[in-house]
């Protein structure tokens, strides 16, 4: 840390500003450390991205420390005054609506700035919807690659389907309750009907739900009470098979030469990822190889 860049009292203290990225619960209350308490008690500023939403855990926790807005509408707004507060000697914890900071969630502009300003940034580890669900989904979890958010409109949705369908680890993103059932048929239009894959939502609550299945079984799981599709869900689509991406892989070298006679490899890419359902720039990478 560069302490030229700290004021001089704070250094004559060796108090050394901080700013807490503390891991909150995702449903349970009681799904909180002890050292997440402390730190929130003894913080003289909590951000927190919905005040309202985090009242209800600061009060049963007993915890009177001050609390401010902080959320991605006013991220970049605020973030150098709550620099500037911390360089004058404010600890700071920053909690979001729940789980871990920054996974989804806003906090990197800060978190850069911060570390930019010299300001030590310490994390209070807990709770993550998505490490909980990978726990538990019966899907491989040695090697996985997070997405966040898949887009919200169809065409971009799938688009980003494909890019993830090929890959040798797990896939692991976050969907609405609203988006749910037409994510799920886009996930089938896709990777068809014998890929497995899990639906972990209410992480925590009292209706905790697992589901790891194929997604024709998901898709009639979803449809069968409309109850069945509130909550934010954790979704997990398990690799692609090896055996599966050999035969795409020889299906594509098979059907790219015959393209390529017909059209530029652009187009023969876009058509090629139709045909196989492999990623169309794996594919355009795979026509400019060919072409020489």
């Amino acid at each position: 840390m560069s302490s030229a860049r700290l004021p001089t009292c704070l250094l004559i203290l060796n108090m050394i500003p901080t700013l807490y990225i503390v891991a909150t619960p995702i449903g349970n209350l009681d799904d909180i450390t002890f050292r997440a308490i402390q730190t929130l008690k003894n913080a003289d500023v909590i951000l927190a991205e919905d005040t309202r939403h985090s009242k209800r855990l600061l009060n049963h926790y007993d915890i009177k420390t001050n609390l401010r807005a902080f959320h991605e509408h006013n991220e970049t707004q605020k973030t150098q005054a709550i620099v500037s507060e911390l360089l004058e000697g404010k600890n700071m914890a920053l909690i979001s609506d729940a789980g871990t900071p920054l996974i989804s969630d806003p906090g990197y502009v800060l978190v850069r700035e911060a570390k930019k300003a010299g300001i030590l940034v310490s994390p209070i580890p807990g709770a993550s919807a998505m490490i909980s669900a990978m726990s538990v989904a019966g899907i491989a979890s040695d090697q996985f690659g997070f997405f966040g958010f898949f887009p919200t409109k169809k065409t971009a949705r799938i688009k980003a389907i494909q890019t993830v369908s090929h890959i040798d680890q797990t896939a692991i993103f976050y969907e609405s309750p609203k988006r749910i059932l037409a994510c799920a048929h886009d996930l089938l239009s896709v990777l068809g009907d014998e890929r497995i894959v899990c639906f972990a939502k209410e992480l925590t609550k009292s209706f905790e739900t697992i589901k790891t299945d194929t997604l024709p079984n998901l898709i009639n799981y979803l449809e069968a009470d409309q109850t069945h599709q509130k909550g934010e869900f954790v979704v997990l689509i398990s690799s692609v098979d090896r055996d599966d991406k050999i035969e795409g892989e020889v299906q594509l070298d098979k059907i790219l030469p015959i393209l390529l006679a017909e059209m530029g490899a652009s187009k023969a890419a876009k058509l090629a990822a139709k045909i196989t359902g492999i990623d169309k720039k794996y594919c355009y990478q795979r026509a400019l190889d060919i072409q020489g």
